[in-house]
């Protein structure tokens, strides 16, 4: 790394369904194409760190690492991991992927990897991501409120906000109730959190089809890898 200017992100994106990898410069800007892989399953973390490993040898040079994972993460540790595998509780992540990949490794919670690209940086600022699951990430004035899983929250009718809003629940009750759900969840969000934004991502934010309030904001699924340099900002 002789050159800061010259430092390039490796950012990784980790879902129940796909994991995708591309190269970003110094400002977060895409270098690459953005590469992606079915989610192996059962999704234990060996194969899932060699298809990490397979995506990163079609990318070309990079110089350091940014991981988003769906679960909470301390010191680049895995802690849950409801939608991949059991065996990721407790599992070094940061450490064995830097040692496969001989590059230092940062890994967050994908939600909030997903934040890091969106957000303004002012007031009360949530995000959430509507994928095989459902990830959320909270920021105040631009700083993160870091594992805030609020997925597994109770919402309506005695389940969870991912049993109601996840990519399951999407399949089985369709477009329309699941949309008049979205919007029911938004307005619970609104009194519980007062936010001055919502942003909305991950892979089902496509389905969205209801008029959203003007401070609700859909982000392109991209985002959940532009976020990966915001991770090396000291």
């Amino acid at each position: 790394m002789d050159n800061k200017e010259n430092i390039r992100t490796l950012s990784v994106d980790i879902g129940g369904s796909g994991v995708k990898a591309i190269v970003l410069d110094i400002t977060g800007n895409p270098l690459t194409q953005r590469s992606r892989l079915e989610t192996p399953q059962p999704p234990k973390p060996e194969v899932v760190i060699n298809a990490i490993t397979t995506l990163a040898s079609t990318q070309g040079e990079f110089d350091r690492v940014s991981v988003g994972f769906p679960g909470v993460v301390r010191n680049g540790v895995t802690e849950t991991a409801v939608n991949l595998d059991p065996g990721w509780i407790g599992f070094d992540l940061a450490t064995v992927l830097s040692n496969r990949l001989s590059k230092p490794v940062r890994v967050i919670n994908d939600a909030d990897m997903q934040g890091l690209g969106a957000i303004q940086g002012l007031g009360v600022e949530l995000v959430i991501t509507l994928g095989t699951g459902f990830g959320s990430a909270l920021f105040v004035d631009g700083k993160l409120v870091p594992n805030l899983e609020m997925g597994h929250h109770p919402f309506r009718k005695g389940e969870t906000y991912e049993e109601q809003l996840g990519r399951a629940a999407l399949e089985r009750v369709g477009d329309n109730k699941w949309n008049k759900r979205l919007l029911k969840a938004i307005a619970t969000l609104q009194r519980l959190f007062n936010y001055d934004s919502l942003y909305i991502g991950g892979g089902e934010a496509t389905r969205i089809k209801s008029q959203l309030p003007t401070n609700v904001k859909i982000i392109p699924n991209i985002t959940g890898l532009l976020g990966g340099i915001a991770l090396w900002r000291d």
